[in-house]
């Protein structure tokens, strides 16, 4: 490429980071490491209306624990661009607004609030669009229809204003978007947005452009909620004089609901009940706890790799990708114009691969404090052995203790409806015969206990369908779980033979 590639996630400290935001942090920062570039974090907090206490931490704990690491900028240590919160950038916007001002590319307006509702009135009773653009400017109370004497004693009284860009009336703006192609927007469809305020901060507008020339971005890579927007920073970086430098722009596509059929939502979440949001967030205002992936038990890594497939795809079948592989894989050509619908089983499954890939003894350190809390005894070993297992079972680590629960406890119920289905006259026969034929060989591994098995089986000629279900119910009391004799090896011997003789005591046959 050219230049240097800079790119930057420049979220809004306004509430929790949506799950949508996070992913298009993702790409920015795959994009970034792919070609050896910079990414950086901006907070662009020139809302101070809408400003959250405790967001702003929460965006950057949430990035790094997904493992969305910047280069540079709020969380992450200061570069050459500092300070990178726009509210401490403030200073920095004035000239560029005198600027537009001096060239006559933007316009002092005095509207009120309430002119400006009773303009969008008249414009709606007349079935126009009601937006302030080249024609309603004309109408309304501002430095192109005021007096210059009676605009500079407004400035000079300290009236409240805003400084609108002055857009033309009829005019193409084309762009070209690196997911979408070529984009037109007539200027007719666009209004003269505000870019900055008598209190002195800009809009969004207007310092997200002007960030973006000082800090070198050469890629803005964002949803696709900031499409029509994108007309209207062409124009700005073109009456600033900064055309040539203009960042290239990717807008990402939406990240669906599971029905397809509209922005993926917290109320969706709370719906089907799955979060929306990579860390649990109490909002500071109504106390309303939102549920998280990190606490809902998803892996940081299963939660990059189901990210980085939600819009895109690396154009063969492998899905399991290490953050090193997504970053050689990743290009902005293999992400999809149209919307991603989230898959709730689709994430699990994510999850349930980066546990299974979780190294024995690391998830025994999660199922040791589960066996100590219930006051029972067993060595590191052993609990490293079951989470070798049973790893193949569960889909969070925390479902651990649930699932491997009679490694620990002996059965005390058992599932009924595979004692209804399996139990027989000569269930009995087998179980005492599988007793006395593990008590008699001195060995005991799966190997021999399956032979065992089989042994008792054939002398009583009852079929291995038949049976096995229920001899792993005599053994956990549940009807799945992992291979049965390992499971029995792994209880060893003696414990063995103890649960198959109390379940032919207790089990009540049917």
């Amino acid at each position: 490429m050219d230049r240097r590639v800079r790119v930057r996630f420049a979220p809004s400290p306004t509430g929790a980071l949506h799950i949508g935001g996070v992913r298009t942090a993702l790409y920015n920062y795959l994009f970034a490491k792919k070609h050896g570039g910079d990414f950086l974090i901006r907070i662009e907090d020139t809302d101070q209306n809408r400003y959250v206490p405790g967001a702003e931490e929460y965006i950057i704990e949430a990035l790094k624990w997904v493992g969305i690491i910047a280069d540079e900028g709020i969380g992450f240590g200061d570069g050459p661009h500092a300070p990178y919160r726009q509210s401490e950038r403030k200073p920095i916007y004035l000239q560029y607004v005198t600027q537009l001002l001096d060239a006559g590319f933007a316009y002092y307006a005095f509207d009120t609030a309430e002119e400006l509702d009773a303009m969008r009135e008249r414009l709606k009773a007349s079935n126009v669009d009601s937006k302030y653009d080249a024609i309603t400017r004309m109408a309304m109370k501002n430095s192109l229809t005021l007096p210059e004497d009676e605009v500079k004693r407004r400035l000079d009284a300290g009236e409240p204003y805003v400084v609108r860009i002055k857009l033309p009336k009829k005019e193409d703006v084309k762009f070209h978007d690196e997911i979408r192609g070529w984009v037109n927007i007539n200027t007719a469809q666009m209004d003269d947005k505000v870019l900055f305020k008598s209190d002195g901060m800009p809009t969004y507008h207007l310092a997200n452009v002007v960030d973006d020339y000082l800090m070198n971005i050469s890629h803005v890579i964002r949803g696709e909620e900031w499409l029509p927007s994108a007309p209207l920073h062409v124009l700005l970086y073109r009456y600033l004089g900064w055309e040539e430098v203009m960042p290239k722009f990717a807008h990402l596509p939406l990240l669906l609901k599971p029905e397809g059929n509209g922005k993926l939502s917290k109320r969706d979440g709370d719906r089907l009940g799955f979060p929306v949001f990579p860390l649990e967030w109490k909002d500071p205002a109504t106390g309303e706890v939102c549920s998280g992936y990190r606490e809902s038990g998803y892996l940081p890594e299963a939660v990059m790799n189901l990210l980085a497939f939600l819009g895109w795809n690396p154009g063969t079948t492998q899905e399991i990708f290490s953050r090193e592989e997504l970053v050689q894989a990743f290009t902005l050509d293999r992400v999809s114009k149209s919307g991603a619908k989230f898959d709730q089983n689709k994430a699990k499954w994510f999850n349930q691969q980066y546990v299974r890939h979780t190294p024995d003894n690391v998830l025994a350190e999660s199922l040791k404090k589960d066996v100590l809390a219930h006051n029972l005894n067993f060595s590191d070993e052993y609990i490293t052995k079951v989470c070798g297992l049973i790893k193949e079972k569960i889909s969070f680590i925390k479902e651990l203790w649930e699932i491997a629960v009679y490694f620990f406890v002996e059965p005390t119920t058992y599932d009924e409806a595979v004692i209804a289905k399996r139990w027989n006259d000569k269930s009995s026969l087998v179980l005492e015969d599988l007793i006395q034929l593990v008590r008699s060989n001195e060995a005991f591994d799966a190997t021999l206990f399956e032979a065992s098995y089989i042994e008792a089986l054939s002398k009583n000629e009852v079929s291995n369908k038949d049976f096995l279900q229920l001899l792993r119910v005599c053994l956990s009391g549940v009807a799945g779980g992992p291979p049965i004799f390992e499971m029995a090896a792994l209880l060893g011997k003696e414990v063995t033979i103890a649960r198959l003789q109390y379940a032919l005591s207790n089990i009540n046959k049917p």
